[in-house]
């Protein structure tokens, strides 16, 4: 790899940390000007959801853009907005603990329990600790390759909870759920072509191995 071309990439993955942290240093500076309208704990929770369900989406575009793009650089920031997920998710659920609900842990069980759009974000922050603890190089080699891919393949399951979340929140304007979830069933159709095509070519390139296998055998079958 040339130096240039490292620079990018190096330059690339600082300019996504401190890109993705934008969002929050704008919360910051509205919730210490005033900025946050007349319900500033709604409009933090939204916000903060917000952001969770954007990186999410933004992790998930990360191997669809490479396999178009054929730029393998691209693979390295899916780690680091994977994190960013969880750290705008934690800060929100961390905000309904804390602003809202004052750690009522009462209240807070019946939320949960008895407030679907809740039950829902919950598991969805709940499936997130795990792909966060586990996405080091570290845990790659503990799990292996293959249970490790099933284990954040749960990403998905996470991102489709965080979007009825929002779906089930909002009352009337749905246009920024759909646009969530329409990018979502967009990423998910093209994860599910993408394997299939994989899987059908595997089984193309094993039925040309045999065949070459069978041309290239020098002893006729009758003298074995």
């Amino acid at each position: 790899m040339t130096e240039r071309r490292k620079l990018l990439e190096r330059t690339l993955r600082v300019g996504v940390f401190l890109g993705a942290l934008v969002p929050l240093a704008r919360i910051l500076v509205h919730a210490l000007t005033g900025g946050l309208g007349t319900n500033p704990i709604e409009e933090l929770l939204h916000r903060t959801g917000w952001w969770a369900l954007a990186f999410l989406m933004l992790t998930l575009s990360v191997t669809p853009a490479r396999q178009l793009t054929g730029w393998g650089a691209l693979i390295k920031l899916r780690r680091m907005l994977g994190l960013y997920a969880f750290f705008y998710a934690s800060l929100h659920f961390g905000i309904y603990l804390g602003l809202d609900q004052f750690f009522a842990v009462e209240y807070i069980l019946a939320d949960i329990t008895d407030r679907p759009y809740i039950t829902v974000g919950f598991a969805a922050l709940l499936i997130l600790i795990p792909l966060a603890v586990t996405s080091t190089k570290g845990w790659i080699k503990r799990l292996g390759g293959k249970r490790w891919n099933r284990l954040h393949k749960l990403v998905y399951l996470a991102a489709a909870l965080g979007v009825l979340h929002f779906l089930w929140l909002v009352k009337a304007d749905m246009r920024e759920p759909a646009i969530f979830g329409w990018i979502l069933v967009t990423l998910l159709s093209y994860r599910l072509l993408a394997e299939r095509l994989r899987q059908r070519k595997l089984r193309r390139a094993k039925r040309q191995g045999a065949t070459a296998a069978l041309d290239a055998d020098p002893v006729p079958a009758r003298t074995r």
